[in-house]
């Protein structure tokens, strides 16, 4: 009977782990199929979300000099609003300046770029003869070769209706995010302690409180040491380029500084359009490569000395989920998604270094240092690897 019992047992947990890894994975289908589907509202979400992480530690700060826990969220908000309003007031005139300017910039560029054509000629050369030699034998064959059909193509809209049907749902999005990040900066002490109140259990609620700081701080206070980084490299970029006498070197340098939010693709892409720029505001070689040169210097020595001596261990990810977080996010939902895939990857380590079932998750996550043990699961070795004491009557 005994035997019996255990071979039902053996065979019941087998199917269940056979059963186990398939539904994973439909889950995580299933999980990124709704990421996608619910895009329009995600993502004004995890903005809003991401926001609040930002601004907590600076709500915190207006707190600590007796602000109300309202008007703390509020004068948190309106210093990113500022912010943001002088980086767009100095980066709007700038843009419209370069959309009037299309067409002689184009022939500018043709210009410059007419000694690179020159010297690529001989390959258009060989193109073209073999493309006549191609031709030949359908012309030796004697049949006319009909026309082909020309394609008519109707554009039923043009650009303005395209953002004047656009703009009302990116401002509604914007607007629902700055809406969200106040609440959850005004309310987050209340939002805490009822998050606390959900486990009946009181271990569950120590891990839970612990959950709760180690995302404050580890969030929170990255993504702040992250801005106050990237506001300084904004403006010693924007001061070089006015040494070299860049046009609109605020905006280039902000634009920069803004990239660095997005590892891996932010800041080659505003380096690589400054070289472009470059190329048409400067006639001497020198000057032409003096910008790119600078920014790409500026970029290694804060990517590769100042941020991690002053972020240090609050970024403990590899670089591959990095990378491919920031893909995915990216694809899925934007240039936002980009922006906030870092924050939300280590969002989900904090959790999942605090839940054992998620202890594969943290692992994968991780870098290539040693993971730090919990200080439970220190307190249970510490305590099996102690000597028993010997009591002598």
């Amino acid at each position: 009977m005994a035997d019996n019992l255990r071979a039902r047992s053996a065979w019941a947990l087998a199917a269940a782990r056979s059963v186990r890894t398939p539904l994973v994975i439909l889950a995580v289908c299933a999980v990124g199929v709704c990421l996608y589907l619910a895009r329009d509202f995600l993502i004004p979400t995890a903005g809003g979300v991401v926001i609040a992480l930002l601004l907590t530690p600076v709500a915190n700060g207006f707190e600590r000099l007796r602000f109300p826990s309202t008007l703390a969220a509020v004068a948190s908000v309106l210093m990113l609003v500022m912010v943001i309003a002088g980086v767009l007031a100095i980066a709007i005139p700038s843009i419209t300046g370069w959309a009037n300017q299309g067409p002689y910039l184009t022939m500018t560029l043709e210009r410059k770029l007419q000694g690179l054509r020159s010297s690529l000629a001989f390959v258009q050369e060989i193109s073209n003869r073999v493309e006549q030699a191609t031709a030949a034998p359908a012309a030796s064959t004697g049949a006319a070769a009909a026309p082909p059909a020309e394609k008519v193509v109707v554009r039923n809209s043009t650009l303005l209706g395209e953002l004047a049907s656009t703009t009302p749902g990116v401002v509604l999005q914007l607007f629902y995010a700055g809406v969200l990040a106040f609440l959850l900066l005004t309310h987050r002490n209340f939002h805490r302690r009822q998050i606390l109140r959900i486990p009946a259990d009181f271990g569950t609620r120590v891990r839970l409180a612990r959950v709760v700081r180690d995302i404050n701080n580890r969030v929170g206070q990255y993504l702040l040491s992250l801005t106050l980084i990237y506001s300084g490299v904004a403006v010693i970029c924007a001061i070089a380029l006015w040494a070299l006498g860049f046009p609109n070197a605020i905006a280039w340098g902000a634009a920069l500084g803004a990239a660095g939010f997005i590892p891996f693709v932010g800041a080659p892409v505003v380096i690589t359009v400054v070289a472009v720029v470059a190329l048409l505001s400067f006639d001497e070689w020198p000057r032409i490569v003096a910008a790119p040169a600078a920014l790409l210097i500026i970029h290694v020595i804060e990517s590769q000395f100042v941020t991690p001596a002053i972020v240090g261990r609050q970024l403990a990810l590899n670089t591959a989920s990095v990378f491919v977080s920031i893909a995915l996010l990216g694809w899925m939902w934007g240039a936002i998604g980009a922006l906030v895939a870092v924050p939300l990857l280590i969002l989900l380590s904090t959790i999942a270094a605090h839940l054992p079932s998620l202890h594969w998750l943290r692992v994968l996550l991780a870098d290539d240092q040693p993971l730090i043990e919990s200080p439970v699961r220190a307190k249970i070795i510490a305590v099996t690897r102690r000597r028993p004491r010997v009591m002598v009557k």
